[in-house]
């Protein structure tokens, strides 16, 4: 895909309000006389190029399938989902309506049957299933990298954070730049004393889930402040901050307020051209967020659970794993009930999940490991057409 092409794609995703810029936001090795010094394996992490992994191994076509689908759900697989359903309908003559409303719309309007599918970049919950019309089947399609964008006028390149300091920052007990903490971890950089505006989603979200999962895995101070049992999940009662609605509202908000700190994905920090930090992983290296960073934080998983609900965020201790790095699901009622939508589903997914990850980088989305991939194939061939299977 061609950079003109990926930029209208992102725009078109993002309500076409977005400044693009060509090669992103600013990582660890941005330059400017304030920016940390990352250490060697920092600046290489990222660098260097991703290679389509080429998988081939999808369903066969099933026939007589719909010209059109609608889907509904998060906001951080909306630059990808854009860039899938444009391709498929030029390929396939398959129109698919897919509406960015956040991960918790999703769900919702999967279980009102009011979408043909749902997507969520939290995984349905047991209590989620029991309000649905059926069995679901839940199937990983790409993964990504939640960046901490932010906005320091005086400050260029990628800020070092750990879980700790982010947690209480986001918790209201950080609320200045020049912070001790802050100046702790990165004591090269000059930091303005300049007030912290936190900006966190206002919708039912999985990037919030995503985030919060990471905090109350490594901040005991973002625990102890919302509560135990609180300080994770889609929505949070946030005890500062203003809020965006989809990660274009985050990152628009925080792009718009100087001392603005979100938490976005990494696709919409690098088209708003915002700044984001190198996050503190398990093994203790300050890593910064993109593709290949993104698809060491599930390298080396070899065992997942049978409906592939399984939670990523910070659990390797790769030296170059992102920690913030979370799956993002489609979600189809497992017993289908219109023929012509089962082809449909069963064929754009099998698409997805072969052709469709070739793509992902383009989009600054990690493809799936060999292996989960296999894995969601096999979802797939859980759907059924009243009661029989749909695929071959």
């Amino acid at each position: 895909m061609t950079l003109d092409r990926r930029i209208g794609v992102l725009a078109a995703a993002f309500g076409g309000s977005l400044v693009v810029a060509a090669c992103g936001g600013s990582s660890s090795t941005g330059g400017g006389g304030s920016t940390p010094t990352p250490t060697a394996a920092q600046s290489s992490a990222c660098q260097g190029t991703t290679a389509a992994p080429g998988y081939n191994n999808g369903i066969s076509t099933v026939s007589g399938q719909a010209t059109s689908l609608s889907g509904a759900g998060g906001t951080f697989v909306a630059p990808m989902m854009s860039i899938w359903t444009g391709t498929y309908a030029t390929q396939a003559s398959v129109q698919i309506a897919y509406a960015s409303v956040g991960s918790g719309a999703g769900i919702a309007q999967l279980q009102a049957g009011s979408v043909d599918f749902g997507e969520s970049d939290a995984f349905m919950t047991d209590s989620d299933i029991a309000k649905a019309k059926g069995p679901v089947v839940q199937v990983p399609l790409a993964q990504a990298p939640v960046t901490v964008a932010y906005n320091l006028p005086s400050v260029t390149g990628g800020l070092h954070f750990d879980g700790e300091t982010i947690g209480k920052i986001f918790a209201g007990l950080i609320t200045t730049w020049n912070d001790p903490a802050i100046k702790a971890l990165n004591p090269s950089v000059t930091l303005p004393s300049l007030p912290i505006a936190v900006v966190h989603r206002s919708d039912a979200s999985g990037t919030t889930n995503i985030f919060s999962d990471y905090l109350t895995k490594e901040s005991p101070s973002w625990v102890s402040t919302i509560g135990a049992g609180k300080s994770v999940g889609k929505t949070i009662a946030w005890p500062v901050g203003i809020g965006g609605k989809g990660n274009d509202g985050v990152s628009a908000a925080v792009g718009q307020n100087s001392g603005g700190i979100g938490y976005v994905e990494l696709a919409y920090a690098r088209s708003q051209n915002l700044t984001y930090a190198n996050v503190k992983n398990k093994a203790g290296n300050f890593v910064e967020p993109c593709v290949k960073t993104a698809a060491q934080a599930t390298a080396g998983i070899t065992t997942y659970p049978p409906d592939l609900r399984i939670d990523v965020v910070d659990a390797s201790t790769n030296a170059d794993a992102y920690p913030i790095t979370g799956l993002t699901w489609a979600l189809v009622y497992q017993n289908q009930t219109d023929q012509s939508k089962a082809a449909a589903l069963l064929n754009f997914f099998s698409w997805v999940l072969t052709k469709g990850q070739d793509q992902a980088a383009t989009a600054d989305y990690t493809p799936l490991g060999s292996d989960l991939q296999k894995l969601c194939i096999g979802q797939l061939h859980k759907i059924t057409l009243n009661g029989s299977p749909v695929s071959p």
